[in-house]
């Protein structure tokens, strides 16, 4: 397979999948978080309504990971991903304007679909052109645009709202634009792979089969384990603790932080401890931070538990791209479309996810440590699955 032999245009390609993933997800769908409570009290929308509407990018991201590939098929990746950074810009200066409900909530559902697009393609694009034994560094920084969508959300959103709300909106949208403009000619030509033709031997298939459903049943059972704290993290200081807005605000940009470093750090583990090692680590340290959360009480204790919580849903997707790359490794067509498959099982249990944890919120009366705990039975649940591999594995080679 070929690759970029300039550095140079490497990072291009590395910065524009960063921009995309920024704008897109990091942007797009974080950046809505702190301006709940402004709209609100602003009376843009009644409360119901802009959790309603808040709901409306998961939508869209669950139809965008379902529309990437076909897409990308017909018009091809390049001209697909600058499209879709426009309409997240677009969908930015048309809030600007509440309209209607009606309107909100399309150009919310477009901006869900623009991410999840984006988050099929961003890094199928790009990583062909990078060398293999630096694809888990690669992949994290195009996707440590999630974490700094997520900072951002905690401390550019708040300056901007000091000049307004509508301003708020334009300004995100001004930011996503240039982005956009300044990762254009960045965008890699796509890149054809030769995929071996022949009928490959029955046992590899079948156990290529069974680490892809491991793959996506762990991924799932992330997805479901990460929203808990996504979600409910900023309620949990202030009210379930009793520490305030001001001290909730602290924990969200220490989680922001973790963000940045999620991706990067795992993705450069992922390089050099193996994806599936790496996986296991993480899912490990979310287990023991989780458990902080919700026994201590110390603010030190839970700082340092939230960074390492925050780091977990960007840092996540590097290690779950590496495992589809050591998987089926040098068929760009079969990681393609697995990656596909991957992004609609995880935004379609984390959408789930996102409904049912509400659901026992509501009907436990409010019980934060109740959604941490389930949340944290889902990753054992994926560490057990992946015990369930290494038991059967073990018949299977002795009869070898």
């Amino acid at each position: 397979m070929d690759t970029l032999e300039d550095r140079g245009a490497t990072a291009r390609a590395i910065f524009a999948g960063l921009c995309a993933s920024l704008v897109g997800i990091g942007l797009a769908r974080f950046a809505y978080t702190p301006l709940i409570p402004p709209m609100i009290e602003a009376h843009w929308f009644v409360a119901k309504d802009v959790i309603y509407l808040g709901a409306a990018n998961l939508v869209g991201y669950l139809v965008g990971a379902l529309l990437g590939r076909p897409l990308a098929r017909r018009y091809g990746a390049r001209i697909t991903l600058r499209g879709m950074m426009l309409l997240a810009s677009a969908a930015f200066f048309a809030c600007a304007f509440p309209l209607s409900v009606t309107w909100f909530f399309g150009w919310r559902l477009l901006s869900g679909v623009a991410g999840g697009i984006i988050m099929v393609l961003a890094a199928m694009t790009v990583l062909p052109h990078v060398p293999p034994h630096r694809k888990g560094m690669a992949s994290g920084a195009i996707f440590l645009g999630i974490g700094l969508g997520i900072a951002a959300s905690g401390t550019l959103v708040p300056l901007l709202l000091d000049v307004g709300m509508r301003e708020t909106w334009l300004g995100l949208g001004a930011l996503s634009l240039l982005l956009s403009v300044a990762s254009w000619a960045c965008w890699p030509h796509a890149v054809h792979t030769h995929v071996p033709v022949g009928k490959p031997d029955a046992a590899v298939q079948a156990a290529v089969r069974f680490d892809l459903r491991l793959l996506y049943t762990q991924y799932a059972l992330m997805a479901v384990g990460l929203v808990p704290m996504m979600v409910f993290l900023v309620d949990y200081v202030a009210r379930g603790l009793g520490w305030g807005t001001h001290t909730a605000a602290l924990f969200w940009v220490v989680y922001g932080v973790g963000a940045i470093a999620g991706p990067m750090v795992y993705g450069a583990l992922s390089d050099r401890l193996g994806p599936a090692l790496t996986s296991n680590l993480t899912i490990w340290l979310q287990i023991g931070a989780i458990a902080l959360m919700m026994f201590s009480t110390q603010h030190m204790v839970l700082l340092a538990a939230t960074l390492v919580i925050g780091s977990f849903p960007p840092g996540i997707v590097p290690i779950t791209l590496s495992r589809v790359h050591r998987i089926l490794d040098g068929d760009a067509h079969a990681q393609n479309v697995v990656w596909s498959k991957a992004t609609t099982v995880f935004a379609l249990f984390q959408a789930l996810a996102g409904y049912i944890y509400s659901y026992v919120f509501a009907q436990s009366g409010g019980n934060h440590r109740l959604l941490m705990g389930i949340g944290a039975g889902a990753l054992v649940i994926a560490l057990l699955a992946d015990g369930v591999k290494k038991a059967l594995a073990k018949p299977a080679a002795s009869l070898v």
